[in-house]
C-alpha cells in the first residue's frame, strides 16, 4: 500500500526532463497527436522533447537538479527532420529532430547535471504516439502522421522551456506522470 507520506519522507521517483515546444507549435502537435490516438490507440501525453531519461531521484534532489541546470542552460533551437517510427513503447511514432551541436549539448548539459548517462547515444525526437503496434500497424501510422506533419517537419522552433516530470515507465497508461515543475531557460546564455 503506497504511502501518503513519500513525498516528505522523500522516497524516490522516476522523473525525467523534458523540453518543451511553443505553444503555436504544441497545439498543433496536440491536435495531430489526438488524431493519431483516435486512429491507433494510445495514451494522451503532453509533446515534449526527452532531455534527460527517466531516473530515480528524491523530490527534492530532483528540482534542485532541475533548477541548477535551467540556471545555466540559455534557450536554444531545434528542427524537425522528418516522421519516424521506433522498435518500442515510447517510441512508436515520433518527430526526428536533426542532431545539432545546441540538440545534444542541451541534453548533455541537463543529463550532467543530473548525474544521468544513458547507455545508447542521445536521439533528439518528438514522439507523437505511444504503442505497442505491429510493424504494420506502425508502418501506417507513421504514414498518417507524415500527412497530417505537412508544414511541421522542416520547422525550426526555439526551446525555452525545461520541466520536470513525474514518468514512471511501468505505467503505460501514463495516469501517474506529472508536471512537477517548469523553467523557462536564458535568452542569449
Amino acid at each position: 500500500m503506497a504511502n501518503p507520506d513519500h513525498q516528505q519522507r522523500g522516497e524516490e521517483e522516476v522523473y525525467s526532463v523534458w523540453a518543451i515546444p511553443p505553444d503555436d507549435l504544441r497545439n498543433k502537435l496536440k491536435t495531430l497527436m489526438a488524431t493519431l490516438r483516435s486512429e491507433f490507440g494510445g495514451p494522451e501525453f503532453d509533446p515534449h522533447v526527452t532531455v534527460v531519461g527517466a531516473l530515480r531521484l528524491c523530490p527534492d534532489d530532483a528540482l534542485r537538479h532541475l533548477h541548477s541546470a535551467a540556471s545555466s542552460l540559455g534557450s536554444y533551437s531545434a528542427r524537425v527532420s522528418s516522421v519516424s517510427r521506433g522498435s518500442f513503447f515510447y517510441q512508436c511514432v515520433y518527430l526526428l529532430l536533426d542532431p545539432t551541436p545546441e540538440v545534444l549539448n542541451a541534453s548533455s548539459h541537463c543529463c550532467a547535471h543530473f548525474g544521468y548517462s544513458n547507455s545508447t547515444p542521445y536521439m533528439p525526437h518528438l514522439s507523437l504516439l505511444y504503442g505497442d503496434l505491429t510493424e504494420e500497424e506502425k508502418g501506417k501510422a507513421r504514414a498518417r502522421a507524415e500527412e497530417l506533419a505537412e508544414g511541421i517537419v522542416g520547422t525550426t522552433f526555439e526551446i525555452s522551456k525545461i520541466g520536470l516530470f513525474k514518468t514512471d515507465t511501468q505505467d503505460k497508461s501514463l495516469k501517474s506522470w506529472e508536471e512537477i515543475a517548469v523553467c523557462e531557460l536564458l535568452k542569449d546564455k
